[in-house]
């Protein structure tokens, strides 16, 4: 499946990968960020097209493509039949699970996090979730094509496949009493995060086997959910280490 990515992280991130098809740039940008781009453009063997920035606003469908869009070979999403084999394949399955996280930046940022911390795949509802939007592929600086989104039909129905299979799973939730850093993340695990607003749905709840909450010192009640998922990544991390 071909897509039109943008901004100069992801682009460079699917140059560097041999995804980049077609490319177009600013042709009134001089500076060194895109010279560097363009470098690596061409070692790569792709030339680009320069073009204006009302073109540009149009590839990209916004105005926050920092001069230059891309067309790549993009990674789709995955489906059922997928994580069942991951599941067969992998030894200690590292895992994030979404419950209908709606905003492509966050699901960008989660999916950033995710590649970071090693996770094998993450997980997210069919219907009323982000997709593998140009806006999430540009947030996510090329994890979208290095992490697998898995799409899912029933959510609840899943997490209780995960459990079947040995996968321990941790869902994030302020009111639990059990502090994350004192929760034993190690062996097969999924952390399971919900929505923006309002959290995990109350399914997705009773298929955890823990819940487990960030202590916050300061005023706030609560984090955003790819910092969150971010913290409690790498907590998993660090453990497993």
């Amino acid at each position: 499946m071909a897509a039109l990515i943008h901004g100069i992280h992801s682009v460079q991130a699917a140059i560097r990968r041999g995804a980049v098809t077609e490319l177009w740039v600013d042709a009134r940008r001089r500076d060194g960020r895109i010279g560097a781009l363009l470098r690596e453009a061409e070692q790569a063997g792709v030339t680009p097209r320069p073009t204006d920035r009302a073109e540009l606003d149009r590839l990209a469908g916004a105005p926050s493509h920092q001069g230059v869009v891309a067309r790549v070979a993009g990674a789709e999403p995955r489906d059922e039949t997928y994580l069942e084999r991951l599941l067969t394949e992998t030894a200690e399955p590292f895992l994030l699970v979404l419950d209908g996280v709606q905003d492509p930046h966050n699901l960008g940022a989660c999916l950033r996090s995710a590649d970071a911390a090693g996770v094998d795949a993450v997980i997210v509802p069919r219907d009323r979730a982000a997709g593998l939007t140009a806006t999430v592929r540009k947030v996510a600086s090329g994890a979208a094509e290095s992490v697998p989104l898995i799409q899912v039909t029933n959510l609840a129905r899943t997490l209780r496949t995960l459990g079947s299979a040995g996968v321990q799973r941790v869902g994030l939730a302020g009111e639990a009493p059990a502090d994350i850093f004192a929760t034993d993340l190690r062996g097969p695990l999924a952390v399971v995060l919900g929505a923006e607003e309002k959290g995990m749905r109350r399914l997705t709840r009773e298929n955890c086997d823990t819940l487990a909450r960030i202590p916050m010192a300061g005023q706030v009640e609560s984090l955003n959910v790819s910092v969150a998922a971010g913290v409690c990544l790498f907590e998993a991390v660090r453990q497993r280490r």
